[in-house]
């Protein structure tokens, strides 16, 4: 789009009557931050990220987004409910369809906290009593904005600026919902903080931000799902995640993400870790039409780490665009990246990356790993690793591989009363063991029976 934006902003982004009309322009976001009751700054943070999501073009070096149509989106969807601390206080609608997809009873037996969001907005959110005794917040957003609002502005947008790129800068215009989580110093959570974000609306766009701040020596896991219903119209997802890790702390972020194939998954994901600090993403990405997604992390201090694993699966009508950034800003940072993908029916996965290592900073190491696995001749796979390294004491490395299902193991297999079917899945459960062996036991399970599904999909 570039510089045609500004001469087409007035058809492309027509006037809102109110703040769940389609399109976004200035009312719409005064509609928005008015509806929730925002301090002026907000709405002022929210106007200027406007300005930058419609000045900023539309990114062409990844898939073809031109059937995103920006117009054709609802910005904001309220919530037809308050937000409740007990499931049954839900309408029995919204609780079936929490209760059908395993939430309440995963709550129930593996978490500290969940929160669980509805197109626009949080309607549940509870936390043991636990997290208030060692001083954690865990809150949605929109409540963290209201009851901290000191903590808030001071990491708020810190990470992540508007001006990074046109759907982080869309996400800060209408951002609702999300999770805020600060951890104070030497607090270590045993059990995982879980977020669960569902689209259920038609042409919807879908913009929590969450915010994790981890003071000295603090430990969070924090897992979070993602699923829609299938519309047959384009939905949009454009979540901003911002962490702050602080000196010695360790973040664990997992999501899984199983949106329907009818939405553009485009979210920006990033951290700061400092000295001696721990920042780890695992993502398993299922669904999606169209998946663009590099969580990164800035090295800012002596001695930090990055550890990422993923998998992503695409199938039919699919183009998985995933990968990392990597910035060694200081000296003994270490990381390491493993991805795995798989294409299947006609799908395409893409693996980029960027690793850089900057002047001064000696001693650093990274080393990248990117497997890739084709199902049959109509998929395809590409990986695109870039190595910057402008530091002469550094050891960075990168390698990478396609494979097939091999016959002969098809065969093996099959031999021994199995069925193609159950051969591939387990090859395939292989493949993917070293991901699902880094989740709890409920997460692991649901990981591998949506790659069950899409695999028994692929072989009739």
């Amino acid at each position: 789009m570039g510089q045609e934006d500004e001469g087409m902003t007035k058809s492309l982004y027509p006037a809102a009557t109110d703040p769940s009309a389609k399109g976004i322009n200035e009312e719409t976001v005064r509609m928005i931050s008015r509806a929730k009751g925002e301090p002026q700054w907000m709405l002022e943070f929210r106007l200027e990220s406007l300005r930058a999501f419609l000045t900023k073009p539309t990114p062409s070096w990844g898939p073809d987004l031109s059937e995103l149509k920006f117009d054709e989106i609802r910005y904001f969807v309220p919530a037809e409910t308050e937000k409740a601390s007990d499931w049954k206080s839900l309408p029995i609608g919204i609780r079936r369809e929490y209760e059908q997809l395993g939430v309440p009873e995963a709550e129930r037996r593996f978490t500290m906290g969940m929160q669980a969001q509805l197109d626009s907005e949080v309607v549940y959110g509870r936390v043991q009593e636990e997290l208030d005794r060692k001083g954690v917040i865990f809150l949605d957003t929109d409540t963290a904005l209201r009851e901290h609002p000191a903590l808030f502005r001071r990491y708020f947008g810190t990470i992540v600026p508007p001006s990074d790129n046109k759907f982080a800068a869309l996400n800060m215009a209408a951002w609702s919902g999300g999770a805020f989580i600060h951890v104070p110093a030497g607090v270590q959570l045993e059990l995982p903080l879980h977020s669960y974000f569902r689209v259920r609306s038609k042409q919807i766009g879908q913009f929590e931000h969450t915010l994790i701040v981890l003071e000295d020596n603090a430990y969070v896991n924090y897992i979070e799902a993602c699923t829609a219903p299938m519309h047959a119209l384009d939905a949009l997802h454009a979540g901003v995640v911002e962490v702050y890790v602080g000196p010695g702390a360790r973040c664990r972020f997992t999501s899984i993400q199983n949106w329907a194939k009818d939405i553009f998954n485009l979210a920006t994901k990033r951290a700061v870790t400092r000295r001696g600090g721990l920042m780890e993403w695992i993502g398993g990405n299922i669904g999606a039409h169209i998946t663009m997604g590099y969580p990164s992390v800035y090295l800012s201090e002596p001695d930090a780490r990055a550890e990422m694993l993923s998998i992503c699966v695409a199938g039919a009508g699919q183009h998985q665009d995933a990968g990392t950034k990597i910035i060694h800003a200081a000296e003994n940072t270490t990381s390491q990246v493993i991805s795995k993908s798989i294409s299947r029916g006609g799908g395409r996965s893409t693996f980029r990356s960027l690793i850089q290592v900057q002047h001064g900073a000696v001693g650093s190491k990274s080393h990248v790993v990117c497997d890739s696995l084709i199902v049959d001749s109509k998929s395809r796979c590409d990986t695109y690793p870039e190595l910057d390294v402008l530091e002469r004491d550094a050891e960075v490395s990168h390698e990478a591989s396609v494979s097939k299902i091999e016959g002969e193991q098809l065969f093996y297999l099959m031999s021994r009363g199995i069925s193609e079917a159950e051969a591939s899945e387990m090859i395939v459960s292989g493949f993917v063991e070293p991901l699902a062996k880094e989740l709890p036991l409920c997460y692991a399970q649901q990981l591998n029976e949506l790659i069950r599904m899409e695999m028994n999909s692929a072989v009739g």
